[in-house]
C-alpha cells in the first residue's frame, strides 16, 4: 500500500489532481463562451447553453458504467484511455464547422470525461493506505474545483482573442500536455483485485438505493441544488454581456472565479457537521444560496460578484454535506450509492438550462431569480424531511 508522504505517494496524487484539473477544464470551458457561439451559429441563449448542458448529461450517464468496468478491467488502463479520448475530442471540436457537429463532439467527450471521476476515488482505495487516503481525496477534489475556473478562464481569455475554435484548440494542447504528465506520474496498480462484471447485482444495489428516503432525499437535494446553481451562471454570461454591462468573454470567464469561494465552503461543512446534524447543514447551504441568488438582483456589477461568491460557498457547504451524508447513510455497496448522487447531480445540470429559459426570456435575470428561489424553497423543504427521517431512524456508521 502506498504510505502518506512518500514519493509514491506524491507522484500518484499529483496525477490524480492533473487529470482531475484535465477533467473539470473541458467540462466548464464553453461557459464563457456561450454568448460568443449563440451569434457564431445564429441560435438562442438556451441552444447555446446546451453545449454545456450535453457534455454533464453524457458524463452523468457514464458514471454508472465506467465504475463497474473498472473492476472487471482494471482502473489505470480506462483511466488512461478515457482521458486520451477527451483530448482527443477537445481537438476535433475545434474543427466544428455546424452547431450539430458541436454538439455531437461535446456528447461523445462527456462520455470520455466520466472516466476519471467515476474511478479516481476507486483507485486511492485500492492503492493507498488509510491515511493516505484521506489525504489524497482532499487533493484531488481541491483539482476539480482548479479545473473548473482553469477552464473557464481559458475560454474566456483564448475565446476573447481569437474566437471559440481557438479556445477549443489551446483547451486541446492543455489536455494533452496533461494526460502526458499523468501517464508518466501515475504508478501501475498493485492493490487492485478484478471482479466479475454481474449487471443483475449493480442494478438490485440501485434500486436499493433509491428506495432508501435518506438517500432519495439527499439525491434530489443535490440534483436541485446543482440544477440552479449552475445554470444561474450560464445565464448570468448573457446577462452580463448584454447592456448596460457589456462585458466580453474574458471578463465573463473572470466571474467564475467566484467559484473558489466554495473551497472554503466545503472545508467548512465537515466541521459544522460535527456539531450540528447534517440536515441542518444543508439548510444553512440552502439559504445561503437563497441569499446570494437575492443579491445578484442588485444591479451593480460588484453587488452580482458579492451574490455569487455567496452562492458558491453555499451551494459547496450543502454539496459537501449531501455527498458525506449518502456515504454515510448506505446500506450497502456505498460506491454506487455515490456515482447515484452523481448522477442525479449532473442530471440537474444538464436540465436546468431548460427550466430557467421560459423565465429568462420572459422576464430576464429577475425571473431566473424567481424561479430559482422556488427550487430551493422545495429543497429546503426536503432538507427538513431529512431531518424529521433521521431522528426517527438509527444512524448507520
Amino acid at each position: 500500500m502506498i504510505e502518506a508522504g512518500s514519493r509514491a505517494f506524491w507522484r500518484a496524487t499529483l496525477a490524480l489532481c492533473l487529470g482531475s484539473v484535465m477533467i473539470f477544464a473541458n467540462v466548464y470551458v464553453t461557459q464563457p463562451l456561450l454568448p460568443m457561439i449563440a451569434e457564431s451559429f445564429g441560435i438562442s441563449p438556451l441552444q447555446a447553453g446546451w453545449s454545456f448542458t450535453v457534455t454533464t448529461l453524457t458524463l452523468g450517464l457514464s458514471l454508472l458504467f465506467y465504475g463497474p468496468l473498472s473492476d472487471a478491467l482494471g482502473r489505470r488502463g480506462i483511466i488512461l484511455l478515457s482521458m486520451g479520448g477527451a483530448a482527443l475530442t477537445t481537438l476535433a471540436l475545434s474543427q466544428a464547422d455546424s452547431y450539430a457537429m458541436l454538439l455531437g463532439l461535446r456528447a461523445l467527450q462527456g462520455a470520455f470525461l466520466g472516466g476519471l471521476p467515476a474511478i479516481a476515488i476507486a483507485y486511492m482505495g485500492d492503492e493507498f493506505d488509510r491515511k493516505a487516503l484521506m489525504l489524497a481525496v482532499g487533493f484531488y477534489i481541491s483539482g476539480n474545483t482548479l479545473g473548473g475556473v482553469g477552464g473557464r478562464l481559458v475560454g474566456g481569455f483564448v475565446g476573447d482573442s481569437y474566437g471559440w475554435p481557438q479556445a477549443f484548440l489551446v483547451m486541446a494542447a492543455i489536455s494533452l500536455v496533461l494526460l502526458g504528465l499523468v501517464i508518466w506520474l501515475l504508478p501501475a496498480s498493485s492493490g487492485f483485485s478484478p471482479r466479475a462484471l454481474r449487471p443483475r447485482i449493480m442494478l438490485r444495489d440501485l434500486a436499493g438505493h433509491l428506495r432508501n428516503p435518506l438517500l432519495l432525499g439527499a439525491y434530489l437535494v443535490g440534483g436541485l441544488n446543482f440544477f440552479i446553481f449552475i445554470n444561474q451562471y450560464s445565464y448570468a454570461t448573457f446577462m452580463l454581456a448584454d447592456e448596460p454591462y457589456g462585458l466580453s468573454a474574458k471578463f465573463l470567464g473572470m466571474l467564475f472565479l467566484t467559484y473558489l469561494s466554495g473551497t472554503l465552503g466545503s472545508a467548512l461543512s465537515g466541521r459544522a457537521a460535527q456539531h450540528l446534524p447534517q440536515p441542518v447543514c444543508l439548510m444553512i447551504g440552502i439559504v445561503l444560496l437563497m441569499l446570494g441568488s437575492t443579491v445578484t438582483l442588485i444591479p451593480t456589477l460588484p453587488a452580482i460578484v458579492v451574490g455569487f461568491l455567496i452562492n458558491s460557498f453555499g451551494f459547496f457547504f450543502a454539496h459537501s454535506t449531501a455527498s458525506s451524508w449518502v456515504s454515510r447513510h448506505a446500506e450497502q455497496a456505498r460506491a454506487s450509492a455515490s456515482s447515484l448522487y452523481l448522477l442525479f447531480y449532473y442530471l440537474g445540470a444538464s436540465c436546468g438550462g431548460f427550466y430557467l429559459a421560459p423565465f429568462w426570456h420572459a422576464h430576464g435575470w429577475t425571473g431566473v431569480i424567481a424561479a430559482s428561489l422556488a427550487v430551493f424553497c422545495l429543497t429546503l423543504w426536503i432538507s427538513f424531511l431529512l431531518l424529521r427521517a433521521e431522528r426517527r431512524r438509527p444512524v448507520l456508521a
